[in-house]
């Protein structure tokens, strides 16, 4: 059973969340989000593509409802024994297998959180359940509370995050080494990707962001390829990931020559972003560190090329992002803690020039501020 974690360590998640549960009224807690069922059992899996959910009481119970290709994924990776498989088929309606669970568990006339804040609960399934639930319990929104057990990590979770950082300077390394003029954006991809999956890691929550010439400016991954031109700028957004764990780095790097323009725009970024790890520290708000990386960049002149964002939370998370809550904004009022993750990430687009900049890597948040988990410097590189 490839757990990550040791059984004292899953034990003490399963009685925080419970006690959690109980705490807030509840009688029991429906899971969607694929991070909450990862964390509370190992269990690993895609599968929330598809109907699924985890149910936790608040006397500690668990179980799982899954599709029949998980039944034994559910069995391998997790420490769950109680898992319910319902039957695809035409106008199949899997809240019917829910409901049918729920009373099973003692959960009918109970008051249940539910996970509405998804991706493991589209729509059209969550019209099904609401229909589902009407007259025979009463929920309420529950999105946050296994998030926020989540969010301080153990020392086994930031060995993985260490680890996954680790890979994440692997792969800086083979794009500084590859990129010049007339190589592949193809050739590059592959081979950062191939660093972290080649050092025992895993694939990312979202796709790899790569970018030269125009796509550059865009720090979305988006299809086709092209070759680096003489001159060039080439964005790289990635992670490394260990068990799941993400560690995120972000640069750009120059082909051919340096403009004055995308030196100055470096600098900018390298200061706002020493900035910000300097105001990271326990108590001080996330809303604190944009006002950092603000005050920089639209004190050199940057305000309208910089986003209004500057970093998110890293832990174990599943496709579409890679992204874990929260994000780093203005006036964002929550304050650091030991053992937070963050990616830091300093972003600067010039539409109207067609020049980018950007300069990022993640932080654990420590007893008196934070420590960088990327070796890498921050150097303007130009091959």
């Amino acid at each position: 059973m490839p757990i990550h974690f040791t059984p004292d360590e899953m034990r003490d998640r399963k009685e925080r969340t419970a006690r959690a549960i109980a705490a807030s009224g509840l009688d029991a807690l429906l899971m969607f989000k694929q991070e909450s069922m990862y964390w509370l059992t190992g269990y690993d899996t895609f599968g929330f593509s598809s109907f699924q959910c985890m149910v936790m009481t608040a006397d500690g119970r668990i179980a799982l409802l899954n599709r029949a290709p998980d039944r034994g994924t559910a069995a391998y990776t997790s420490d769950v024994t109680d898992v319910r498989v319902y039957v695809d088929v035409d106008g199949m309606d899997p809240t019917v297998d829910l409901r049918e669970m729920l009373t099973d568990l003692g959960l009918a006339d109970s008051l249940v959180g539910i996970e509405l804040d998804s991706y493991g609960l589209r729509a059209v399934h969550w019209r099904m359940l609401e229909a589902r639930l009407d007259g025979f319990l009463a929920w309420t929104d529950a999105s946050t509370l296994v998030q926020e057990l989540r969010r301080v990590k153990s020392p086994q979770e930031l060995a993985y995050t260490r680890r996954a950082a680790e890979l994440a300077d692997d792969a800086w390394d083979i794009a500084v080494d590859l990129a010049g003029v007339g190589v592949s954006e193809a050739q590059i991809l592959a081979d950062m990707q191939g660093a972290v999956l080649g050092g025992g890691g895993d694939y990312a929550g979202n796709e790899m962001i790569i970018g030269s010439g125009p796509g550059a400016l865009m720090v979305r991954y988006v299809t086709g390829r092209r070759q680096l031109d003489p001159v060039d700028q080439l964005t790289l957004e990635w992670c490394g990931v260990e068990r799941r764990y993400h560690a995120a780095m972000m640069r750009t790097l120059l082909v051919g020559e340096a403009s004055p323009e995308h030196r100055a725009m470096h600098a900018a970024c390298r200061e706002a972003l020493l900035a910000c790890e300097e105001a990271v520290r326990p108590g001080a708000t996330l809303g604190e560190v944009f006002t950092a990386h603000a005050r920089v960049l639209d004190g050199a002149g940057y305000q309208k090329h910089r986003l209004n964002a500057c970093g998110y939370g890293m832990g174990a998370v599943y496709a579409p992002v890679w992204t874990d809550w929260p994000m780093i904004y203005e006036g964002n009022p929550l304050a650091f803690q030991p053992g937070h993750v963050f990616f830091l990430h300093m972003i600067l687009l010039d539409f109207d020039a067609g020049r980018a900049m950007t300069l990022g890597h993640s932080v654990v948040v420590t007893d008196n501020g934070c420590k960088r988990l990327s070796r890498s410097d921050l150097d303007l590189v130009v091959c």
